[in-house]
């Protein structure tokens, strides 16, 4: 199902308000945002779940014991998950850069760690890197900013990437 803009905006501001509200009831835990990264009008579908699927196994898997609260929401604007958990900022931003880097489907991992102010922590902050494009190796906002590549080339790589994660390519 195709979203409008304004209901992607909608969701942006409404992941927010949930992200301050969590924050504010839990204020002695780390708060981890997950959501996918789907470029287009379509966020949510099989190939989005899929990905989200194999997303909340693996911050499972990665924080356990600690693993806190976990609240998944799956919307028609993109599923989302938030994963509070007694793990420093720092150390819960390290383990998220980690699944983003090693899981197959890691690049379409969307996961934000927030500082005291509610910011996110950026990759640079933990000694990673900045996120690269998925089609060069340009930084990720640097190719985003200019569109230097088409929605369906991005799709049709994204395809790949889940194709292959699934049929264990």
């Amino acid at each position: 199902m195709e979203i409008t803009l304004e209901e992607l905006l909608g969701s942006r501001d409404a992941r927010h308000a949930m992200q301050e509200r969590l924050m504010q009831e839990h204020p002695d835990k780390t708060l981890v945002c997950l959501t996918v990264v789907m470029p287009g009008s379509i966020k949510r579908n099989e190939q989005s779940l899929v990905v989200a699927k194999a997303a909340v196994e693996a911050l499972k898997e990665c924080f356990h014991p600690h693993e806190g609260e976990l609240l998944e929401r799956d919307l028609t604007t993109g599923y989302e998950a938030y994963l509070l958990t007694s793990i420093s900022r720092k150390e819960a931003k390290r383990m998220t850069c980690k699944i983003e880097d090693s899981h197959p489907l890691g690049r379409l991992f969307d996961m934000d760690v927030f500082d005291e102010s509610g910011i996110p922590i950026p990759r640079t902050a933990v000694g990673s890197e900045p996120r690269r494009c998925l089609l060069c190796n340009n930084e990720a906002r640097y190719c985003m900013r200019n569109r230097t590549h088409t929605q369906e080339e991005l799709q049709q790589h994204i395809n790949k990437i889940i194709h292959d994660y699934v049929h264990g390519v």
